[in-house]
């Protein structure tokens, strides 16, 4: 895979790449859940898996932007309002060519996050007070244009995709645990017999799918940066924002879990690219072709009125979340 990988970086360009990532990476991660189906149930087993994946894909509920944003207690900019902000995420999802405007939210927080939700033609941006209040107008708009960009390539639906198909492995993997367990007797007994290799197999693919995983979130990372860049029309502005979260975050988790040192996580086990090499690929774009985003003049932390949050980010009891 790393030799894979290795050709496929030397000879594309970075947008070319990154859709070749996340192909090779979500077709890992099919063929980790047909050989599961496969060791279980035969051919039959891969058919009817992939079946089943297909319906849920087309026919499944969907969970609705407004449902996602509830859990963080955000607050919609009411249509009409909103000022700079509405302006230049309009401005973004116009270049992008997104025929729906997605709809804002504040979420009442002094966490630095934002994030997107939703399908291209039902998306949702969510923007804490903490962002809105340590960012300057250019940062915050790379960030914007970032979120956008999510939206835009799909990469909600792409990583729903590998969900489901991880969530099945794991399935799996609890079923071929069961049904040893179950048969574990007659096993001892020599009347049975356990392919054992397979088990293991079993055993171990959730683990190596949800490393396949995390590596096609850090390939849509990517690509969300490259191309809100040209949305924004300034990467040195994202790349300044990436450091600042980096900072901040950092600081909060390592004051409470790790004080006084630093011990970031392998790169394998990462869902977002390391802040460095991001901001290196962001700072090494070919910016003659690049046409910067008009921003207006008045602050985005005006918006932060619609929900004033004090403190650090913490532990939400009902839904589950940090903000």
């Amino acid at each position: 895979m790393t030799s894979l990988f290795a050709a496929i970086d030397d000879n594309v360009p970075p947008k070319l790449r990154n859709l070749l990532h996340s192909i090779v990476l979500v077709g890992g991660i099919a063929a980790l859940t047909a050989l599961c189906a496969y060791l279980l149930f035969g051919g039959a087993g891969v058919v009817w898996t992939f079946v089943s994946v297909a319906i849920v894909l087309l026919l499944g509920p969907r969970v609705a932007p407004e449902a996602i944003m509830r859990m963080y207690n955000a607050q919609r900019v009411p249509p009409g309002q909103g000022g700079a902000l509405m302006r230049v995420i309009n401005a973004l999802a116009r270049r992008a060519g997104l025929e729906v405007q997605p709809k804002v939210y504040i979420i009442p927080s002094n966490m630095m996050n934002a994030f997107a939700t939703g399908r291209r033609d039902d998306a949702s941006i969510g923007v804490t007070t903490g962002l809105l209040n340590r960012l300057s107008t250019r940062e915050l708009a790379g960030v914007l244009a970032h979120e956008i960009s999510h939206v835009r390539n799909g990469d909600l639906y792409i990583m729903g995709i590998a969900d489901i198909l991880s969530r099945l492995t794991l399935f799996m993997s609890y079923l071929a645990v069961f049904l040893v367990a179950v048969n574990l007797p007659l096993v001892m007994m020599g009347e049975k017999t356990v392919p054992w290799s397979a088990v293991l197999l079993l055993y171990f693919a959730p683990t190596i799918s949800a490393v396949l995983q995390l590596a096609l979130s850090r390939a849509r990372e990517y690509d969300a940066d490259l191309e809100g860049a040209r949305l924004s029309g300034d990467p040195d502005a994202l790349a300044s924002a990436l450091i600042k979260l980096e900072r901040y975050q950092g600081q909060f988790w390592e004051n409470i879990f790790m004080p006084g040192r630093k011990n970031p996580a392998p790169s394998l086990l990462r869902s977002h690219p390391k802040t460095e090499d991001r901001v290196e690929r962001l700072r090494d774009l070919d910016k003659r072709d690049l046409e910067p985003l008009p921003l207006p003049t008045s602050p985005f932390e005006q918006l932060a009125e619609l929900g004033r949050f004090f403190g650090g980010p913490r532990y939400h009891w009902i839904s589950g979340l940090w903000y």
